[in-house]
């Protein structure tokens, strides 16, 4: 049986904003295959330990290792050349462009072509095939010639997903993946995001706990920046440190 390893690590990580510690001493652990859940308390630290992951923070102290690289400090666009693709908690899509073209381009991106290649659609179409599977990979090949504008927002967070997936990505970060939806827009994307893991890494930062349950292999629950528990869901939810900084009596 082949032993899992750690695809991301942090050791020590933190950061600071003028004298106050967001992130304080993270030790993070992600076993590659599994979906590993960021929770906690508004103000815990999860966003700004999901930024440092990704680059889009420098730390003020730690490292952070991605499939044994030190990424420690390097820019998003580094870090995404190494395997790892985000999406934001924000759609920030092209209101004009249709769902096949928004994968296509992402495609593209991934090839070092260039954007010379965009304004060809004799060029465009070798992307054609695989954007057309990732459409169908999320529920939205029927959808391909839609502008992204007219998606409701359910839809245009599948599709932000099928952009990410369009970068092959060995580790997928989600921000808020089910924020602002209605009860089945949630339960629509958590269903594609628990077909959708299969062969992936995934961390998600989650305040809707029946989504973590449902989906998270491991749980780290945030309190002030630091690591209050760690393990599987229904372990931490019975925590009593847990229950009293979060989820509330009612959850246990």
């Amino acid at each position: 049986m082949r032993q899992s390893r750690a695809l991301l690590v942090t050791h020590g990580l933190a950061k600071e904003f003028q004298g106050f510690r967001a992130v304080n001493e993270v030790d993070l652990s992600v076993v590659e295959g599994t979906v590993h859940a960021l929770v906690g308390p508004n103000g815990a630290g999860k966003t700004t330990l999901f930024n440092l992951l990704t680059g889009f923070l420098r730390p003020s102290g730690g490292r952070i290792t991605f499939a044994g690289h030190d990424v420690t400090g390097q820019p998003p666009e580094r870090i995404a050349r190494l395997g790892v693709a985000r999406s934001f908690q924000v759609t920030s899509l092209f209101p004009q462009m249709t769902a096949r073209e928004h994968v296509e381009l992402a495609l593209q991106s991934g090839t070092g072509l260039g954007r010379r290649l965009w304004r060809s659609d004799k060029l465009m179409r070798r992307f054609s095939g695989r954007a057309a599977e990732l459409l169908d990979e999320v529920g939205l090949v029927r959808l391909a010639e839609r502008p992204a504008g007219s998606l409701p927002y359910g839809q245009k967070r599948a599709l932000e997903l099928a952009i990410a997936l369009a970068l092959d990505p060995q580790l997928l970060l989600l921000d808020e993946p089910t924020s602002g939806m209605g009860l089945e827009d949630v339960d629509r994307t958590t269903a594609l995001i628990a077909r959708i893991r299969a062969g992936r890494t995934v961390v998600m930062v989650e305040h809707n706990m029946s989504v973590v349950g449902s989906l998270a292999d491991t749980v780290t629950v945030l309190q002030r920046g630091e690591v209050l528990a760690e393990g599987p869901y229904d372990q931490v939810k019975s925590d009593p440190q847990v229950i009293e900084a979060y989820l509330g009596a009612d959850v246990a």
